[in-house]
């Protein structure tokens, strides 16, 4: 088979196909299942998630009260998540007008801009960073910046581990925080304690505010060392 590019969706579409999805845990990762419903500014407004692969954070946020954006390369997330999402909905009873509101967009994110530039309230990150080519990373940084309204929110539960090749591409919290730092001020920015056993000690979450002026860059701990 041959060697697809991971900067196109046919080479996510086949991960879905094979089944070959390693970061879906089949649930909202615990870090921001406990972060979301206790530490986001209310009252709920415009969220987007990057990468949302199945859409488990959309649907958290939806819930919450977010009206909420999933853009994922794969046509296979999107359409899973959607079902997922359709479900839920099904479940808490609600119609659309009454419940959770989530829209699923397939799209390559670099693609967001102009039209989606401060559109949002919140920018969610969980696995979409890992999964981009590294030299994609400072634009990265900037595309979040753009998304967010002024004082609106970023949220990143990130996965610095150390281990070579990708995707996930390792990465360190030195590297994370030059990103984002110059962008967003940190209201919270730590190692979780409760993460899955294959992630453990190997997360960082960041929440910041969009800050009005360049902020300077801080110097983080150390990044999280893997426990055998």
């Amino acid at each position: 088979m041959a060697k697809l590019d991971l900067e196109f969706p046919d080479f996510w579409a086949q991960r879905y196909q094979t089944q070959t999805t390693g970061w879906d845990l089949g649930q909202t990762a615990p870090p921001l299942a406990d972060f979301l419903p206790r530490n986001l500014a209310a009252p709920p407004g415009r969220a987007i998630v990057l990468g949302c692969g199945r859409g488990y954070e959309v649907i958290a946020l939806a819930k919450l009260g977010f009206a909420v954006v999933g853009v994922d390369f794969a046509p296979e997330a999107i359409a899973a998540a959607t079902a997922l999402a359709q479900d839920a909905l099904s479940q808490d009873a609600l119609s659309p007008t009454q419940g959770m509101m989530a829209e699923f967009w397939q799209q390559d994110i670099f693609e967001l801009l102009p039209d989606g530039a401060q559109q949002f309230d919140l920018v969610v990150e969980h696995t979409c960073f890992c999964a981009l080519n590294p030299q994609r990373r400072a634009a990265y940084g900037e595309l979040v910046a753009q998304l967010v309204r002024p004082q609106g929110h970023f949220l990143g539960l990130f996965w610095p581990h150390d281990r070579p090749g990708g995707p996930p591409f390792g990465s360190t919290l030195a590297e994370i925080r030059a990103l984002l730092d110059p962008h967003f001020i940190p209201l919270s920015a730590y190692c979780p304690t409760n993460s899955v056993a294959q992630r453990h000690n190997e997360e960082y979450l960041y929440y910041g505010v969009r800050s009005s002026v360049p902020a300077t860059v801080s110097h983080p701990q150390q990044p999280p060392q893997a426990h055998g």
